[in-house]
């Protein structure tokens, strides 16, 4: 049975990967020569490819012994993305005021992570399921808040509930700064490994896919 390991892949061959969101866009051609766009798909899928972050035998050992607790395909694990992983722009740490997840209503105690994408009228909301354990500031109304004391956090499902008497007033912003990994699984049960030379080897390829 298939099941998610909360381990992150290894971040020195991650940071060297390739890929990013990917979206599914069906268009139709009229006969005017006008087109009609839509899309089955909510949110983005997330691929890469980590075989290009291999540099050394140590790097093949790794993600082999990662790549066989997995079973391959069969077990979900945690990526970090070396270009978004975090609430806030790049080179930029993250702060409690980073990210609107909603207003409070008075009674509301539970929210959920995200981080939106260009804010205004086109703007998208990714939900994030996997923050960083101890990487979260949360504030309500621009005033911090304490974990164990005003709220806890799921880090499994980026779920964030407030305690009996701290839930946030009406109209108050509820905002939050975090670190966060994708939930993904590699998106092959093989993998082809070359060893080139003295202390010195290659992975062709090694897909990772986005687990919604």
């Amino acid at each position: 049975m298939s099941a998610f390991h909360e381990i992150q892949f290894p971040v020195p061959i991650s940071f060297r990967s390739i890929g990013g969101p990917e979206r599914r866009t069906e268009i139709i051609t009229l006969e005017s020569g006008h087109e009609e766009r839509n899309t089955p798909w909510k949110h983005a899928r997330r691929r890469y490819d980590a075989g290009i972050g291999i540099r050394s035998l140590a790097d093949i050992e790794s993600v082999v012994c990662f790549f066989e607790a997995r079973s391959g395909r069969l077990h979900g694990f945690r990526w970090k993305d070396p270009l978004d992983y975090q609430s806030s722009a790049a080179g930029t740490p993250p702060a409690a005021t980073d990210q609107l997840l909603g207003l409070g209503g008075g009674v509301q105690s539970v929210f959920q992570l995200s981080k939106i994408y260009e804010p205004g009228a086109n703007e998208y909301i990714r939900e994030i399921t996997k923050p960083v354990t101890g990487s979260l500031q949360l504030a309500v109304a621009g005033n911090q808040k304490a974990e164990g004391t005003d709220f806890t956090v799921d880090n499994q499902t980026g779920h964030i509930t407030f305690l009996p008497g701290a839930e946030p007033g009406a109209g108050l912003a509820v905002t939050a700064g975090f670190a966060f990994d994708v939930p993904v699984r590699f998106d092959t049960d093989y993998l082809a490994i070359s060893i080139e030379a003295f202390q010195s080897g290659s992975i062709g390829s090694i897909p990772i896919l986005e687990i919604r």
